[in-house]
């Protein structure tokens, strides 16, 4: 029969950032962690800092040095999808600014860079000749790194198919897994060993919500059964690139999922605890269990339906790709989801200037601890964890912008529980290093510890770059 969702399931199964935007504000708020000026708290003598970007939010010269197009320049240049109707031609033109920013990772202290590669900068039609000046910015960029002693993780895919691969099915098509682990080879060669840690995917949740269920984000589809058509050939790219990467023999690898803790509305309700249980099925285990147990959580599937097209997608022995051994995992922690019984989220503690993302520390430490208690001993690192604010440029000359510092102090804070707790957690990267085209949001949200004046391409340290400096300095919090 045909392959039917109800709306109840849609919203459910579209969790975190976008369902939120859509539930009422209701219920009791648990008590925020306190702030603190200076808490003592120190990390481990090895423990790595590090920001994080992604290139077509920041890198700009969209149409240079033959780039093709991606599905974000198709999607940002569609009349209506982006606010103000922003696009990441220019973004922080970060192309044109490397040796700068550069110097700039450096003068902070980092001592780890996570960003991604733009495909269709270096394949412009996604498969095929390579696009030498493509793969020789990447080159500069880590022999930059190399050379100020800052550790590179590389991600290959943050979101920007190119839309030549699109015009061909796009993630709907079984063939784009074997396309990116072309790229993905072709990556590790040209790269090679100047690399310290690979990232495969970044949040492919997101993807699958955002861009293929409620359409916010390119491709801008509306389409459960797309969607997790989607999902199962973005979980089989990773498991060939990890394929790939193990033929290659440099370095490490793993993936970058954005978890969300998943808590019941009222833990004394039955109904919302079951709700809540299966919610955390749609954020988190989804991609979990896969990646690193090589299955996938049966209530979800048995929610999603046996008709559902993903579940004819799923061939013999792709779990069995998919679960190819990790060597870490990368975590992205924005929020929490709460939710009431019927599957309905709701919003119960104060947001940022997203109105999506509930500010909720402990939720930090609980997916940290939780990860290493049901998928093991993993090394972990953070590659995401941050909140925009109305950053202007003050009378002093200055971005002051003291809620960032207090949301990072006390996710870190948070972070150092759980690694009291026994979790294996190495590195530490904010989102993000500086200000940027925020997608849907285009320029209208700034989540970097640099302003970025976007008329000059002036980039000012916030008050917040100048704690993470000394943090990195003292290695405490």
């Amino acid at each position: 029969m045909p392959y039917a969702i109800s709306r109840r399931t849609l919203l459910r199964a579209a969790a975190g950032s976008t369902a939120l935007l859509l539930a009422g504000c209701d219920g009791d708020t648990p008590s925020p962690t306190p702030t603190s000026s200076a808490l003592g708290l120190r990390f481990p003598p090895n423990f790595v800092w590090g920001a994080s970007t992604s290139a077509y939010q920041i890198e700009g010269a969209a149409a240079e040095d033959g780039r093709g197009p991606s599905i974000w320049d198709t999607f940002s240049h569609t009349p209506g999808h982006v606010r103000n109707g922003d696009t990441g031609d220019v973004a922080a033109d970060h192309y044109h600014h490397l040796p700068a920013d550069l110097d700039l990772m450096k003068s902070l202290g980092l001592t780890s860079y996570r960003f991604s590669i733009s495909w269709s900068r270096v394949l412009p039609q996604g498969r095929g000749a390579v696009n030498a000046k493509g793969l020789d910015f990447y080159k500069r960029l880590v022999d930059g790194l190399g050379e100020r002693g800052i550790a590179a993780v590389a991600t290959l895919f943050h979101w920007d198919l190119p839309q030549a691969l699109q015009d061909r099915g796009g993630w709907e098509n079984r063939d784009c897994a074997g396309w990116f682990a072309d790229y993905a080879e072709t990556m590790f060669a040209g790269l090679g060993d100047r690399v310290h840690t690979w990232l495969t995917l970044n949040e492919p949740k997101t993807v699958v919500q955002v861009g293929y269920l409620f359409g916010a984000h390119a491709p801008g589809f509306r389409d459960p059964a797309k969607a997790y058509v989607a999902a199962h050939h973005l979980l089989l790219a990773h498991g060939r690139a990890v394929q790939a990467f193990r033929a290659a023999g440099r370095g490490r690898i793993g993936a970058a999922l954005n978890l969300a803790p998943a808590y019941p509305d009222d833990e004394a309700d039955a109904g919302s605890k079951a709700a809540a249980e299966l919610a955390d099925g749609y954020e988190n285990r989804l991609y979990l269990d896969p990646v690193l147990k090589g299955e996938y959580p049966k209530d979800v599937l048995d929610d999603i339906g046996p008709t559902a097209p993903m579940r004819a997608a799923i061939r013999d022995g792709d779990l069995e790709v998919i679960g190819s051994k990790c060597d870490v995992l990368a975590i992205q922690y924005y929020n929490p989801v709460f939710v009431a019984a019927g599957g309905r989220y709701v919003s119960k503690l104060e947001t940022s200037d997203a109105g999506w993302q509930q500010i909720y520390p402990q939720g930090f430490t609980d997916i940290l601890v939780r990860v290493k208690r049901d998928y093991g001993d993993i090394p972990l690192i953070v590659t995401e964890n941050g909140r925009p604010s109305a950053d202007q440029i003050g009378p002093d000359g200055q971005v002051h912008d003291p809620e960032r510092v207090d949301f990072l102090r006390d996710h870190l804070a948070a972070a150092h529980r759980a690694i009291q707790d026994g979790v294996r957690l190495e590195a530490y990267h904010l989102w993000s290093l500086m200000d940027n085209f925020e997608w849907a949001e285009g320029y209208g949200q700034r989540w970097g510890i640099v302003y970025v004046d976007y008329p000059t391409q002036r980039r000012i340290e916030k008050t917040s770059a100048r704690w993470y400096r000394e943090v990195i300095a003292r290695n405490t919090v």
